[in-house]
């Protein structure tokens, strides 16, 4: 017994060390901020003290630390001030490009300094649903332009017509002419690689001195791809390090549900030939052509891939907020080898979890393993330095992907594992891991190679802090990461979750509740009701015949901690008023279901705002400036069965601009626009994404009058009202409010131009309204 009590203090007195000498450690630290843009497959090129990225679209940025990253142009425009010199602009210097591909727009380009001090943009455009392409080139004195046209030097997609190898144009086994990177090699030769799908990538060398391609070599050499395998983006960066050449390219599709992940190959010459890590060449891989279009299961074995989608998923109770950071759809990227420092950098677009197609520029560094592969460190840059760790920073629990090697748009949530001191790896996965050297791990776990990569303490965007992370790739070319959360008891995990776990607005619920079962560290979360037969154990709503009081209980525990939680929860009947804003003269809510509403910015996460009151069909109505919003309360719809109505005033129209705003989170959504979006030509609609739903009503809403604008929805089936009028019916509407945590807002969304116009006499039902009852409310 005594014994038994002296081991426990010696752990209690271990354990208490190591949180004071990481609290220590992080008191040392200054928080570390970041400035964001959107710059769609950025072509890395530093001029100076400043690291500029070109894109497509004729976006781009610059930066003078890889972390802070300022928009200078952000579209094909003909006031870009890329290619802007008196009257000539984009359009007038690139006509013959865009009459060749048949768009406005422009691809992926690349941007290179060449012997004269010119700086040379490799610009390229595709029509899109063909590989017909022109890809040119355009010089300037300076970075920042403005350029000027050199011509055309490859065109793609002359169906029926000889190639420049001779022989008919095939989309199958000839490039399509976009993407190119244009880099020099060891020894001071130019080359481009380019192609995106279709043939495949290719490689041809270039004329050091005017930039344009040596003469008599067609397409060039094929590197990897064919029969419209789905590989583009590529970018060549050589290593002094382990001499290689690393080709980079992306497989997948680019949006949000494509699959989009970077894979590498390296070779000992500029032009190849490429091999993965399991010794492969890439010249042949491509797909199968009995196979249907884009076939994804030939190529997926093959590359090396370091970056995926996957996120460290934050759970109830972890440090900090939101979901977690990860990535969705990273890729078409560049990299760069700082030979001041020895340091490589991945330049990449990411979009991200929750977000849509939202897309911004991130950089991170890389690290060359044991077999000379690079490793992506899972945070992005914050400039950091590989230094010796040491190894009570290493030991602990950690959020923990695999990378594998397919090509899919699930995103790889982070599981928990435990780096014990003894060597073991426990957790969901189990094996063995190995600090050697300074800083450089092996993880062995079944059925793989060693893992080899590297310990680098990152700062953790979530939970603000520095933190101990991993990133490690097999010959297989499988990459792992991992990212050690912050050191907590037992005691103090179940004290997290209890201080954060909520329901959200419990006074009104009508809909099924999400009764959260795991937590931080896998914490259990039981819960129980004290009616079931209304709320179950589970959160199922049964409708009671009158609002009805239960108290659910949960029970939190982790390791030999329990703490319990009680909430107070009114299950109403479904179908009555579920809240009423009237704009009177403030924003309270006049049933005293939910809060009043909160004037916010131009974007529902945005301060400031400034809201008027004017007459209006019901005594005062909102007056919207158009950089004003309305945060409503959370949970005002939290089933699939609803009714919204208010009467609009909108002073002008403008696309994508919503009046009401619902979400679950920024991949689940409605919003109701009085001009609807440009891709349908404007109409007033009521908008789901990203399930893409348009309840379009052919019409507008006038400016400078009111009109009564409604929607019900009920388990899919949605109808439009003006003026009690139903001008749309459908089926099939998206389930958006499956929890009672939605985010609701008036005026504002997360993305456009905020509303410019009057509001009044809100009304939000739990029911499906009637048309009657629609038209009653529209007089």
């Amino acid at each position: 017994m005594t014994k038994s009590i002296s081991l426990w203090r010696a752990c209690a007195v271990l354990a208490t060390s190591v949180l004071s000498t990481y609290a220590a450690a992080q008191a040392a630290y200054t928080p570390v901020a970041f400035q964001n843009a959107s710059v769609h497959d950025p072509s890395v090129i530093k001029s100076g003290g400043t690291y500029y990225v070109f894109g497509s679209h004729l976006a781009s940025a610059k930066s003078t630390d890889l972390m802070k990253w300022q928009q200078i142009t952000d579209s094909v425009s003909a006031t870009n001030s890329l290619f802007l010199n008196g009257a000539s602009n984009v359009y007038t210097e690139l006509a013959e490009t865009f009459s060749w591909a048949q768009t406005t727009t422009l691809w992926a380009p690349d941007v290179i300094r060449l012997a004269d001090g010119k700086y040379y943009m490799y610009y390229n455009a595709c029509k899109g649903d063909s590989p017909r392409s022109a890809l040119g080139v355009a010089v300037a004195n300076n970075i920042e332009g403005p350029y000027v046209n050199k011509g055309v030097i490859l065109k793609s997609g002359m169906w029926g017509q000889a190639s420049y190898d001779g022989t008919v144009y095939d989309a199958l086994k000839h490039p399509n002419t976009v993407d190119p990177n244009v880099f020099f090699d060891n020894g001071g030769r130019l080359w481009m690689t380019y192609g995106s799908y279709s043939g495949g990538i290719f490689i041809m060398q270039m004329n050091p001195t005017n930039g344009m391609p040596l003469p008599n070599q067609g397409y060039g050499k094929r590197l990897i791809g064919g029969n419209h395998a789905r590989i583009e983006g590529a970018y060549v960066m050589y290593s002094p390090a382990t001499q290689y050449y690393y080709l980079f390219t992306s497989f997948g599709g680019l949006d949000a549900a494509g699959g989009y992940n970077m894979r590498v190959a390296r070779a000992a010459s500029p032009d190849g030939p490429y091999y993965d890590a399991q010794g492969v060449n890439m010249a042949n891989v491509k797909a199968d052509p009995a196979k249907p279009l884009f076939d994804d299961a030939s190529i997926a074995p093959y590359g090396v891939k370091i970056m995926g989608n996957f996120l460290f998923e934050r759970r109830l109770g972890d440090a900090g907020t939101g979901i977690g950071t990860g990535y969705v759809s990273a890729g078409h990227n560049s990299a760069y080898y700082d030979a001041a420092t020895g340091k490589h950098f991945l330049i990449f677009h990411s979009r991200f979890p929750e977000r849509g197609e939202q897309h911004e520029i991130r950089v991170h560094q890389m690290f060359m393993n044991a077999d000379g592969w690079p490793v992506v460190a899972p945070y992005r840059n914050t400039n950091e330095t590989l230094a010796a760790v040491r190894r009570e920073f290493v030991v602990g629990d950690y959020m923990y992907v695999n990378q594998g090697k397919d090509i899919s748009a699930t995103i790889k949530k982070s599981k928990l594992i435990t780096l014990n001191s003894n060597g073991a790896i426990t957790g969901a996965v189990s094996g063995t891991w190995t600090l050697a050297g300074a800083n450089q791990v092996e993880i062995n776990l079944p059925g793989s190679s060693p893992y080899k990569g590297v310990f680098l303490s990152q700062w953790d965007e979530t939970s603000k802090s520095y933190v101990m992370t991993f990133s490690a790739s097999s010959r297989e070319g499988v990459a792992v990461i991992g990212s050690r959360l912050i050191p907590r008891t037992d005691a103090q995990v179940t004290t997290a979750i209890y201080n954060e776990l909520s329901l959200g607005n419990t006074s009104a619920v009508t809909g099924n509740l999400t009764l959260p079962t795991t937590a931080a560290r896998d914490a259990v979360v039981s819960w129980t009701s004290s009616n079931p037969s209304v709320l179950s154990n589970t959160g199922v709503v049964t409708s009671p015949a009158s609002d009805t009081n239960v108290t659910l209980t949960a029970t939190i525990t982790k390791g030999s901690s329990t703490v319990v939680k009680t909430f107070a929860v009114t299950v109403r009947k479904i179908g009555g008023m579920l809240a009423h804003y009237a704009f009177d003269g403030n924003l309270a809510d006049s049933t005293n279901t939910f809060g009043a509403g909160a004037v916010i910015g131009g974007k529902i996460d945005v301060a400031g705002g400034s809201l008027g009151y004017e007459a209006g069909m019901k005594g005062s109505a909102a007056v919207f400036n158009g950089a004003t919003g309305v945060r409503l309360p959370n949970g005002l719809i939290s089933t699939n069965t609803y009714t919204v109505a208010m009467w609009l005033k909108p002073a002008q129209l403008t696309a994508f601009t919503t009046t009401f705003f619902g979400a679950r989170n920024g991949d689940a959504w409605i919003s109701l626009l009085p001009k609807g979006h440009d891709f349908v030509g404007g109409a007033t609609m009521l908008w789901s994404g990203t399930a893409w739903y348009d309840a379009g009503l052919g019409m507008n809403i006038p400016t400078g009058q009111w009109s009564h604008v409604a929607f019900t929805v009920k388990t899919g089936a949605v109808s439009v009202y003006v003026n009690g009028v139903k001008r749309f019916s459908g089926a099939n509407f998206p389930n958006v409010f499956t929890t009672t945590g939605g985010v609701f807002a008036l005026g504002v969304n997360w993305w456009d131009v905020p509303y410019k116009g009057s509001m009044d006499d809100l009304r939000i039902y739990g029911s499906a309204l009637t048309d009657a009852e629609i038209s009653s409310l529209a007089r």
